[in-house]
């Protein structure tokens, strides 16, 4: 198991080798990753996809999927691939894609078209003050 995401993150399966793996039937968010260092350090990835799915078997696992040759050029080669996925516990699609996108901005993986980004803005609810709160223009991701 590795644990990804923010704060305490999402406990995902793996990491699998993706060359030669099984996707289980039925939906999940998963990550494909590398080994930047495999000699120096073994146990440290690198996320470069996140995505997630109605169904793993119908995402063309493991090199049909459309960002594949992407895997393939950042990792160096189809056997240096690895694979994470999350079955999300009474999670629909709209959750499964709220991971996915907060995974994205959070590890900004190269072989994603859409990036987002984790950020506050201040504008977004704008500043008041309750009995029971501070400013809340001070909090968010980038002001504690």
């Amino acid at each position: 198991m590795i644990r990804l995401g923010t704060a305490a993150g999402y406990p995902f399966e793996g990491p699998r080798l993706l060359a030669g793996w099984t996707p289980p039937a039925g939906p999940a968010v998963y990550v494909i990753f590398y080994k930047p260092e495999p000699e120096q350090r073994p146990d440290r990835y690198t996320v470069i996809y996140a995505g997630h799915s109605d169904d793993l078997t119908t995402e063309r696992f493991p090199f049909r999927h459309p960002r594949a040759a992407c895997w393939i050029k950042r990792a160096g080669d189809r056997w240096k691939i690895y694979l994470a996925y999350y079955e999300v516990p009474g999670g629909s699609r709209a959750h499964r894609e709220q991971i996915a996108r907060e995974l994205i901005a959070v590890y900004k993986p190269g072989c994603n078209e859409q990036q987002y980004d984790h950020a506050w803005k201040d504008e977004w609810i704008g500043d008041y003050v309750a009995p029971t709160t501070s400013s809340v223009a001070r909090r968010g991701p980038d002001k504690a």
